[in-house]
C-alpha cells in the first residue's frame, strides 16, 4: 500500500495527540459490561486467549481503544469469543465419555497389581493378579476388576510406563520373558 507523505503526517499527527489509554481507563467500562478482563486481552498478540479469533479483527478491537478511546468493539469482541469458546467446550464435553467408576475406584490396585506383574516376569500373570486382587478387593468386585487389570495388561506399551512407575527395561525384561 503506497501513503502519501501529507497522508502519512496527518495520521502521525493524530496518533501523537491521542489521548493515552491504559488499563485504568479500560477496566471500568469491561466491568460494568459484566466481563471479566484478562491481561491476555491487552497483550501484544490481541489473541484474548482464543484460538479461533481472527488476529485482524483482535488488532482492529484495540486500534479502536487506542484511537478513539472506545471500548464497545473490544467488549464486543470479547463476548463473542466467550460465547464462541464456551460453545466449542459444551461440544467437547458432550463428546467425551464418562469415567469408569469401577476403574476410578480401584485405580491404585490396578497400578500396583499390574506394576507386580511386570516387575515380577517369572510369575504366571493371571495367577499373580487374581492373587492381588483377592487380598486387596471384596469378593463382589474380583472379577470385575481382575478383567480391567488383565485389559490394561494387554494395552500396555512402551509410552504409558511411567503411569505405573515402570522402567523401559522392567518392561522389555518382561516382554522377553513372556515371549511377546
Amino acid at each position: 500500500m503506497i501513503v502519501s507523505l501529507a497522508t502519512f503526517a496527518a495520521v502521525w499527527s493524530s496518533w501523537q495527540q491521542r489521548p493515552r489509554v491504559t488499563i485504568e481507563h479500560l477496566l471500568p467500562a469491561l466491568l460494568r459490561a459484566g466481563i471479566r478482563l484478562r491481561a491476555a486481552i491487552l497483550a501484544e498478540d490481541h489473541d484474548l486467549t482464543f484460538r479461533h479469533l481472527a488476529r485482524r479483527a483482535g488488532s482492529r478491537a484495540t486500534l479502536g481503544v487506542y484511537e478513539m478511546t472506545r471500548v464497545e468493539l473490544l467488549r464486543d469482541l470479547f463476548v463473542w469469543a466467550y460465547e464462541r469458546s464456551t460453545q466449542v467446550y459444551l461440544a467437547i464435553k458432550q463428546d467425551l465419555a464418562e469415567p469408569d467408576p469401577l476403574r476410578l475406584a480401584w485405580r491404585n490396585v490396578i497400578k500396583q497389581s499390574l506394576r507386580e506383574v511386570i516387575t515380577h516376569p517369572e510369575n504366571d500373570p493371571i495367577s499373580s493378579i487374581q492373587r492381588s486382587v483377592a487380598e486387596r478387593v471384596p469378593a463382589p468386585e474380583q472379577a470385575d476388576v481382575q478383567a480391567l487389570i488383565i485389559e490394561e495388561l494387554r494395552r500396555l506399551h512402551g509410552g504409558v510406563l511411567a503411569r505405573y512407575g515402570l522402567w523401559p527395561s522392567e518392561y522389555a525384561a518382561w516382554k522377553v520373558v513372556q515371549g511377546h
